[in-house]
């Protein structure tokens, strides 16, 4: 398990001279049950004026492997949602830099799904440097170490055997296993399962990086942290466009700074 002393690998991506815009989302949340919120995403996605756009984990509900998307999904981009999704990606990858960061609900998303959207997966966390500075992104569950239980999870299902093994059964079995937990999560809604970010690991991972800034989702609780000593932490909002308070917002940065942008009105 993670403790607020490991400090992992920190990637790292240089943004071209080109680009004057990047945007950042995350938790998305993506499923078959909510064509609100994925009508939002599609809009969104066809009209950013980003040279590049950054997901930060939990653009699915859940993902149960690459195989989902039919290999030819281009000339039946509407036999599946799977298939909607990687159609929507490519046309968007087309125009614009695309990027994927793993989440704690799509990290089985693989080289098979980011090479047919024509997007780039990132390693958790890379540091991303544009406009002069250096910026930390992150899903952020990992700095979620209060969570033990939590934690204990994500290491076996990070893990290359239990992937290897869940991957293995027939894809309608891991579509029906991906349902109930589904069921479950709703159930448990209360319980939001996400908690809370370590600070003093994610000033830690900051200070490994040379950033000052961390950006990342996976609380649902968008907001800006101060950390003291010049580093701060800006959390992403999750997406829902079926809420009775409907939620759509993107991070976006420029060489003016960061600017939350909500999609949609409330």
């Amino acid at each position: 398990m993670e403790t607020a002393l490991t400090v992992p690998r920190m990637a790292e991506l240089a943004a071209p001279p080109s680009w004057r815009t990047v945007d950042f989302i995350s938790d998305v949340h993506l499923h078959a049950g909510d064509e609100a919120t994925f009508a939002a995403w599609q809009a969104y996605l066809q009209s950013t004026p980003a040279d590049a756009v950054f997901i930060l984990g939990d653009l699915f509900e859940v993902w149960v492997g690459d195989d989902a998307v039919g290999a030819d999904f281009r000339a039946q981009p509407q036999a599946s949602f799977e298939n909607r999704c990687a159609s929507v990606l490519a046309q968007a990858a087309s125009r614009l830099a695309l990027f994927f960061m793993h989440g704690n609900r799509d990290f089985l998303v693989g080289p098979a799904f980011m090479d047919a959207c024509r997007a780039t997966l990132l390693d958790d966390p890379t540091v991303l440097v544009f406009a002069g500075q250096r910026w930390l992104l992150s899903h952020g569950d990992a700095l979620c170490l209060d969570d033990t239980g939590y934690m204990r999870v994500r290491q076996q299902v990070r893990g290359k055997d239990w992937q290897q093994a869940f991957l293995a059964r027939p894809l309608a079995e891991r579509q029906a296993m991906a349902r109930e937990m589904r069921r479950q999560s709703q159930a448990h809604q209360q319980d939001m399962d996400h908690g809370g970010v370590d600070d003093a690991a994610a000033r830690q991972w900051l200070q490994a990086a040379d950033a000052r800034t961390l950006i990342h989702g996976h609380t649902h609780k968008p907001a800006g942290h101060d950390l003291g000593e010049g580093l701060s932490r800006v959390v992403l909002s999750d997406w829902d466009a079926q809420d009775s308070a409907p939620r759509a917002d993107v991070l976006r940065l420029s060489a003016s700074g960061l600017q939350r942008i909500a999609l949609l009105s409330p």
